[in-house]
């Protein structure tokens, strides 16, 4: 799994905070962006965030670039609807020489099965590619091709939304591709926007497990 932060917006928490005093200030745009200093800037965050004043936080956004997912995260993906999705397209592109699958560990990890699994999987590649041989369009071609198959994905969410994701799919609760996905997420946009994401994850790490039994989440510890 390979996930970048190709772009954000720049000097997002000012921006942020500058949208928060606007709420509760008489004072024009111009001055108020005048007087913020980073201690302001943190305080004025920490406050509004704690207070779920969120809808500042939608004025910033955060780009990522990710290969080597399955077509099973990309399904859970998309259901953040609050969200601008590009994938790569398996009916215009023929996947004739990159073709890969996602292995899950627990697949990986019992021997029988990890090779009826890769025979399965190299089945249906041999079978796609023979389709695509005999001029069976790619859009048909790819009906074979199964959740495990591996794709590329540039998605794009504001600051609100962001941590609505972290918080579940950061969560021990949570499938474990997408988790590993949304805890690299997390640590990548906490080094450009700490204060926007400093208590961002799972809600055990600020206010207590939601779920039905304890997770021992790593995230809280990390976050203490």
């Amino acid at each position: 799994m390979k996930v970048n932060l190709l772009q954000f917006t720049q000097d997002s928490e000012r921006i942020c905070a500058i949208a928060a005093r606007l709420c509760y200030s008489s004072t024009n745009i111009d001055e108020i962006s005048q007087n913020f200093d980073r201690e302001k800037i943190k305080k004025l965050l920490s406050k509004v965030i704690a207070s779920g004043h969120n809808s500042v936080l939608e004025h910033v956004t955060f780009t990522f670039g990710v290969e080597g997912v399955s077509r099973a995260l990309l399904a859970q993906l998309t259901r953040h609807r609050l969200a601008s999705f590009s994938v790569q397209s398996q009916r215009y592109v023929k996947l004739e020489n990159d073709l890969e699958f996602i292995v899950p560990e627990s697949i990986k990890n019992n021997t029988d099965l990890f090779k009826k699994y890769n025979d399965f999987l190299n089945s249906l590649e041999k079978l796609y590619k023979e389709f695509l041989k005999e001029n069976i369009p790619t859009e048909d071609a790819r009906f074979i091709l199964p959740n495990a198959s591996a794709t590329k994905i540039i998605f794009t969410m504001n600051a609100r939304e962001l941590r609505h994701f972290f918080s579940l799919r950061a969560c021990n609760r949570a499938q474990w591709e997408i988790r590993e996905m949304a805890c690299r997420m997390l640590q990548l946009v906490k080094k450009e926007a700490l204060l926007l994401f400093n208590n961002a994850g799972p809600d055990c790490i600020r206010e207590g497990c939601h779920e039905t039994y304890p997770c021992n989440n790593p995230w809280k510890k990390s976050n203490s």
